[in-house]
């Protein structure tokens, strides 16, 4: 009978209580996303790769979870304190009846581990479901397919999302039911009795107008100093940013009662029905709840940047540097290129996965027996003017002269193949003419100094000889990953090469190529896994493109997953705290309705009102996080988040428009579910 009684008022709780339901069954996809990284399939492959960064990341999992069921924390108190509101008359006939406090307690109880196990049957195969999809589009954004796709689960995930989840809700539920067992039956049965309505501490209302105006300015301030002096990542700034916004938010919200009771002065003589009473109730939600709405406003102002930035991070990866190779080999001996290396690649083993091969000559000069001078190319950079980031500026001006004439040069030949490997057109020098190369090209303000020194005229000098160099930065990867790294080196004709290169017989390594036709039919890991068994086995040093991608998908996950997931979080509790919020403001004012209608007032006009007041409350938030959002996306990406070179800006502005588009559809929904909710508390108030 008690079981019963337990799984009938479960079931009217997540009947009743849908927008928090829901929210639980969010909150749970999200947990078990989180927790479950290191057993998806694309963060298994990431293992093998980058195991030292994986494991840095896996560490701070935890620290999210945590810092998360804080979060949740708060959320489940607020529910089930409006549920437990939404029941006082209920609980208080249950102890008038007899029932003994311990077994109100345990039934409270009861009731929310039922409706938690259920949350989490509903929401662990989702989340499963959810998982995968996000494994299998990470791993296609970085450019790997699904080859190899494996469906996994992870059971410690599940406990842990379990437990946590379960704990949050008991121990919210365990203080209020503590609180309630203080309370008489009678207050319970007399809701009404204890209400007050909070106010401004009795502040003048032209105080309410100086604060209004003060948000308004600080936020301004916010934003103009986001835009105008963020340029990099510089902490004092981004401080005071902050304190600015956050300030000029709470201000805003404090002083917009004042403002309302103003318009409402004025425009209400003039207007019939229930104007003024819609009004009023606005204000003095406003009023009481300003609190609220301004940490909701700044929690979905951090929801969208954590989205945008995440955003941001998948197009940097799908920015990624064209493919020139699949392989770079060179001789165990670090001979550079040598028979035993070109016997490997022309054996009939070998020859049956790859396309073909070709050296690329590229080598240091011997500043003892040449001279070369990039004072042309120093100056050049020293006399760009308006650039944004000086310190950038003076700091690829000081590298000019670090390598003491020890300058690195590729032969125009090696680099018209891997022009080729990239469906790209070859370069051909006239005579004294030199090309800038740099494997900088992620550097979005670096590459802008460099394309301006060369639209400057910059211009190298060997041996006494000047080489004007092409406006045109080169930045496509020499070798398959990161066996050498330049931040500047130049292209130049082979006879020169071959004299300035202090081995320019011999090349630095082998690019390999694999035949396409048989990526795409075995697959692109099953065949890089192959060529790399026999490399190894004969001896070679090699590193395969394969390295490049684990790298780019390790900072796709790095940087989205996270920032996403906190997003997404972010943004149900705002929502759910308006929601809740409004409907417990809604309870107290019960009285109000009932006053309504023993007036006359028609049932559809009061639901017009009841709803223009949730739209106009839920539209303040959506309206002053929208703005700021606005600017803090701005301030970013034009600072320390400024998207890698070759990203799609348009994509991003498409990505983050359609991200902006479902943040205010959720933010839609969430005020149709409130109107809901209203509507039927204020249909019961008009029956009785």
């Amino acid at each position: 009978m008690f079981f019963s009684q337990i799984k009938r008022n479960a079931a009217k709780n997540r009947k009743d209580n849908g927008l928090f339901f829901g929210s639980l069954l969010i909150a749970v996809i999200a947990f078990y996303t989180l927790l479950s990284m290191d057993k998806q399939d694309v963060m298994r492959f990431l293992q093998t790769m980058e195991s030292d960064a994986v494991r840095r990341l896996m560490q701070l999992v935890p620290v999210v979870y945590v810092v998360s069921l804080f979060f949740v924390f708060f959320l489940v108190y607020f529910s089930y304190h409006y549920q437990l509101n939404e029941r006082r008359k209920e609980l208080g006939l249950y102890l008038m009846l007899g029932m003994k406090r311990s077994r109100l307690f345990a039934m409270l109880m009861g009731e929310t581990l039922l409706n938690s196990l259920v949350s989490l049957a509903i929401g662990i195969p989702a989340a499963l479901f959810l998982t995968e999809g996000i494994s299998l589009l990470t791993v296609r954004a970085a450019g790997l397919g699904i080859i190899g796709h494996k469906v996994t689960w992870s059971f410690p995930a599940v406990a842990e999302t379990a437990i946590g989840f379960v704990m949050v809700q008991m121990i919210a539920m365990v203080i209020l039911s503590v609180r309630l067992a203080r309370t008489e039956p009678a207050r319970l049965l007399n809701p009404d009795a204890e209400e007050t309505q909070g106010t401004l501490n009795g502040r003048p209302e032209k105080r309410g107008g100086l604060s209004f105006a003060a948000g308004c300015i600080l936020l301004g301030a916010a934003y103009g100093l986001g835009v105008a002096a963020l340029k990099s990542f510089d902490m004092l700034i981004i401080l005071l940013i902050l304190g600015l916004g956050a300030g000029g938010t709470f201000l805003f919200y404090r002083g917009a009662g004042a403002v309302i009771g103003q318009r409402i002065r004025k425009k209400g003589p003039d207007r019939s029905g229930l104007y003024t009473f819609t009004g009023r109730q606005i204000q003095e939600n406003v009023l009481c709840q300003y609190k609220t709405l301004a940490v909701s406003s700044l929690l979905l102002l951090v929801a969208l940047s954590c989205v945008s930035y995440g955003i941001g991070t998948v197009a940097g990866a799908q920015a990624k540097t064209v493919k020139t190779t699949d392989f770079s080999v060179q001789d165990g001996d670090e001979s550079g290129a040598g028979e035993a290396l070109l016997q490997t690649l022309e054996s009939g083993e070998c020859r049956k996965y790859i396309s073909g091969y070709y050296p690329v000559y590229l080598g240091m000069a011997d500043a003892e027996t040449h001279k070369v001078s990039l004072s042309g190319l120093k100056s050049a950079v020293c006399s760009l003017k308006n650039v944004e980031n000086k310190d950038m500026q003076d700091n690829v001006a000081e590298y000019m002269d670090s390598n003491d004439g020890y300058e690195y040069f590729i032969a125009q030949s090696s680099y018209n193949e891997i022009l080729k490997a990239a469906g790209k057109e070859k370069l051909s020098l006239k005579e004294g003419e030199a090309a800038f190369y740099t494997s900088m090209g992620e550097y979005p303000e670096r590459m802008d100094i460099y394309r301006g020194a060369l639209e400057n005229g910059a211009y190298i000098e060997v041996d006494g000889e000047k080489y004007q160099l092409l406006h045109e930065v080169y930045c496509d990867n020499v070798v398959a990953d990161r066996q050498i790294t330049l931040e500047k080196a130049f292209i130049v004709p082979d006879e020169l090469y071959q004299g300035l290169a202090r081995d320019g017989g011999n090349p630095f390594c082998y690019n390999v190529l694999l035949k396409k036709e048989l990526t795409q039919k075995e697959g692109f890991m099953q065949t890089l896994d192959k060529v790399s068994g026999i490399f190894q086995d004969r001896g070679l040093v090699y590193e395969s493109y394969l390295s490049g991608v684990g790298r780019r998908l390790f900072y796709t996950v790095a940087g989205s997953y996270i920032t996403i997931y906190l997003g997404i979080l972010f943004m149900i509790i705002a929502n759910t705290s308006i929601a809740l919020k409004y409907l417990m403001q809604q309870q107290a004012n019960r009285k109000r309705y009932r006053t309504l209608f023993m007036l006359g007032a028609d049932m559809g006009e009061v639901l017009r009102s009841s709803a223009k007041q949730i739209r106009l409350y839920s539209g303040m938030v959506l309206f002053v996080s929208s703005v700021s959002s606005v600017f803090a996306i701005w301030s970013m990406f034009r600072s320390f988040l400024r998207l890698p070179e070759g990203a799609s800006a348009g994509s991003v502005l498409i990505l983050t428009g359609a991200a902006f588009a479902v943040f205010v559809a959720t933010q839609m929904i969430y005020v149709m579910i409130i109107e809901k909710t209203g509507r039927r508390e204020i249909r019961s108030l008009g029956a009785r």
